[in-house]
């Protein structure tokens, strides 16, 4: 099979050098008519190779290249993933709940994989990704043959970017409509079908546990609260008594069997939007010792990062005024366009409005299940700070 060959643009190879995976259509010489997904070798203007990539002639991201210099086959998604595996199980020691493929940053660009238990959700976020789904199946039961099911949860609007369409399916073996998992000792209930993302916010893994140290003997609220994650870890903590509010029922409904299914009887659960509901509750002098704001993304796009910024602007300052001093604000972003800095100044700027002082007493990530590729600051998007407020 003959490959295509394309041409960077003299003087904009330096971020290649430096091991960035995308190459963009304003960077190469020309876009070739080619199959989006279509392998292609990529050159300088000295003809210097940088190996082959996936192509896509229809997307801002002309070249999201695989770091070989062979034409990539089965054996080199073999390779990637059982290295993939290898990391994960080396963090968890025996824990089958995990982001277990985190695109670039595993060298598989576009590829999301989750795993819960026997049961995996893929998403396939670039058209060289899609191109090769029958081999990257292959290739995953070649490593994990205890597998029972693999699902496509392609739904992410990154697709509509690539030429892709939406849709979710099984792909391999069976999916059970409900998937009962264990995360650091707290039962889920994990459905894949129709659910939301790729089951689960597996990046909070680490912030949670610290919330479920922190929560001993506090009244909590857990704003956002999707299907429980900070609520469950609180109130395992020893956490006083745990409210959790979301505008999402069927989410509220997760949270309510998860809260079941582990026994834990302290947790109240509404249904309300948050900023409505705090300020309803300043309203009623209501206080928490403990609030935890993890807010789905407000800024998209570049675009979006004035909107944003007053966004998380607001449901901070409202957040602190139902705090006592000696209580604690946890305060999450996981708007890639949001800079950690710019984010801490506006936590930090809302409290300066209030007459107050914060103490930063913790400062989170993402999970490591989803390793930032230093080369790459777009796989790095979580920020989640603890202030206590003296």
């Amino acid at each position: 099979m003959e490959i295509s060959k394309v041409y960077i643009k003299k003087g904009h190879e330096k971020r290649l050098f430096f091991g960035h995976h995308w190459i963009f259509s304003n960077e190469l010489t020309h876009i070739p008519q080619l199959e989006p997904g279509s392998l292609v070798e990529v050159f300088n203007d000295q003809s210097r190779s940088f190996g082959f990539g996936f192509f896509n002639p229809s997307s801002l991201i002309s070249v999201r290249l695989l770091f070989t210099a062979e034409a990539p086959d089965k054996s080199l998604f073999v390779t990637r993933i059982q290295s993939a595996l290898n990391y994960r199980e080396k963090l968890f020691h025996g824990s089958k709940v995990y982001r277990l493929i985190f695109g670039e940053s595993d060298f598989l660009p576009g590829l999301i994989i989750d795993r819960y238990g026997d049961y995996l959700a893929l998403q396939s976020l670039s058209a060289g990704i899609e191109r090769n789904l029958p081999q990257i199946v292959e290739a995953l039961l070649e490593v994990m043959p205890d597998i029972k099911g693999i699902y496509a949860k392609n739904i992410s609007n990154l697709r509509l970017m690539e030429g892709l369409e939406l849709g979710e399916y099984l792909l391999y073996g069976t999916m059970p409509e409900e998937n009962i998992v264990d995360e650091e000792g707290i039962k889920l209930s994990i459905s894949l079908e129709g659910g939301q993302k790729t089951g689960y916010y597996l990046d909070q893994r680490i912030n949670r546990k610290f919330i479920r140290e922190l929560s001993d003997g506090l009244r909590v609220l857990d704003c956002y609260t999707n299907q429980g994650g900070f609520a469950l870890n609180a109130s395992l903590g020893g956490a006083e008594e745990v409210t959790a509010v979301d505008t999402s029922q069927p989410a509220l409904d997760k949270a309510a069997l998860n809260s079941k299914i582990n026994s834990f009887g302290n947790i109240t659960l509404v249904n309300a939007d948050v900023a409505d509901y705090l300020e309803k509750s300043i309203g009623e002098n209501k206080e928490w010792d403990l609030i935890i704001l993890d807010p789905p993304a407000f800024a998209k796009n570049r675009k979006k990062i004035p909107v944003a910024k007053a966004g998380y602007g607001k449901i901070n300052r409202l957040a602190m005024k139902l705090i006592p001093s000696g209580g604690f604000l946890a305060s999450s972003s996981c708007s890639q366009q949001i800079d950690e800095n710019d984010f801490l100044e506006i936590i930090h700027k809302e409290a300066s409005k209030q007459g107050k002082q914060l103490r930063l007493v913790f400062r989170g990530l993402q999970s490591p299940c989803h390793p930032i590729l230093t080369a790459m600051p777009e796989t790095k998007y979580l920020k989640f700070f603890v202030h206590q407020i003296i």
